[in-house]
């Protein structure tokens, strides 16, 4: 999780099978002054290697863009492994609407956002930004089918306590537990308790899927991008 203004630069591994991909996304990348490109892989396996490499040498990076279909060690399977092995490292995958069933084991793995395969580059950049805050990011239009498709009891909403609901809504908006600590007056160890409560209760394994089922029952509204 990067700092404020004037921090270190967010440190990115792009990871995708076509170099031509792989080259755009950099360039792109590298053109930010508060983002620096330490890595590249062109598959979930490699992207492992490499990361363990990097972990012993210069350090992991603090956001993993990962495509979803690759030959080899697909993005899904890697995001999982990153996830077990490199909790702090944030993973941001890119997808298309014929792979949501991938990116719902995505988001069961804990990854910190999704984006549609031709995001504008501006769009990759506010991800790999957001993500490197702790925080959530959501293509719009992935979300609304990913929630149309959720299925929920009615009732699931229920067991949570106003508080609970209130903290949900936050975690759909996007919210780290710092920001959702800030703004309702209460520590982080309390906020980031509430949130592992609320996704017990939902029996949810990710604060993606909290969001999606608080965006599908009406409790908070569709991401806009």
């Amino acid at each position: 999780m990067r700092g404020p203004a004037g921090a270190a630069p967010i440190r990115v591994m792009v990871v995708d099978d076509h170099a031509v991909v792989r080259a755009g996304i950099q360039a792109y990348l590298a053109a930010q002054p508060d983002v620096e490109v330490v890595a590249e892989a062109d598959d979930g396996g490699s992207a492992l290697d490499l990361l363990e490499r990097l972990r012993s040498t210069i350090g992991l990076p603090d956001v993993v863009l990962m495509d979803v279909v690759m030959p080899g060690m697909d993005g899904v399977t890697a995001a999982e492994h990153v996830r077990q092995r490199y909790p702090d490292v944030q993973t941001v995958i890119l997808t298309s609407f014929g792979e949501l069933a991938r990116v719902r084991r995505a988001i069961q793995a804990g990854v910190a956002g999704y984006l549609l395969k031709d995001a504008a580059p501006s769009e990759i950049v506010a991800a790999v930004r957001t993500a490197a805050k702790g925080e959530m990011h959501l293509d719009g239009q992935v979300t609304r089918r990913l929630a149309q498709q959720l299925v929920a009891p009615s009732d699931q909403l229920a067991t949570l306590s106003a508080r609970e609901r209130d903290i949900l809504v936050l975690v759909a908006a996007g919210k780290s537990n710092r920001q959702i600590a800030t703004e309702l007056t209460i520590s982080e160890r309390t906020a980031r308790t509430h949130v592992s409560n609320i996704l017990g209760k939902l029996r949810l394994s990710s604060r993606t899927q909290a969001a999606l089922l608080a965006i599908q029952q009406g409790l908070a509204p569709m991401p806009t991008t």
